[in-house]
């Protein structure tokens, strides 16, 4: 299935100038939702790690027409996040309220066609991190 850019592109202009806030209501929502990921951040600065997901955000967005070129960033993110004990299970979770918050902070401008766009895009993100995430435990596992 072929990426919707168009509306990837425009629902993340609607909710970029309000990033700082996003990022509020997607931990928020992500602690409320998924209280057993929240000891995975015990250790890590807030305010930094929001600042690094927006950033990973917009890396995403300027990289929406050519993500092959940044499968090599997504599958070392994966890697990382399986060092700081993120779980495959976590995923779903993690996208579900990304979009929620995402859906929230845009209002009534937010789309169905926007939801499916990033469920799909969503979708290919976390594939490659996850593969990136295997890589760094199959030499655990032999």
């Amino acid at each position: 299935m072929a990426l919707d850019l168009d509306a990837l592109e425009t629902s993340f202009d609607l909710v970029a100038p309000r990033g700082d806030e996003l990022m509020d209501v997607f931990y928020a929502r992500l602690f409320t939702t998924a209280p057993a990921v929240q000891p995975l951040f015990a250790r890590a600065d807030m305010r930094r790690q929001k600042a690094m997901l927006l950033r990973a955000l917009v890396l995403l967005r300027q990289s929406l027409r050519d993500l092959d070129a940044i499968v090599p960033t997504l599958r070392g993110l994966g890697a990382r996040h399986a060092a700081y004990g993120a779980e495959p299970s976590h995923y779903p979770v993690v996208g579900a309220v990304l979009i929620a918050s995402m859906a929230q902070i845009a209002g009534p401008e937010w789309q169905p066609e926007h939801e499916d766009a990033w469920a799909e895009a969503y979708s290919i993100v976390a594939g490659e991190m996850l593969i990136g995430a295997a890589e760094v435990e199959l030499p655990e596992a032999a």
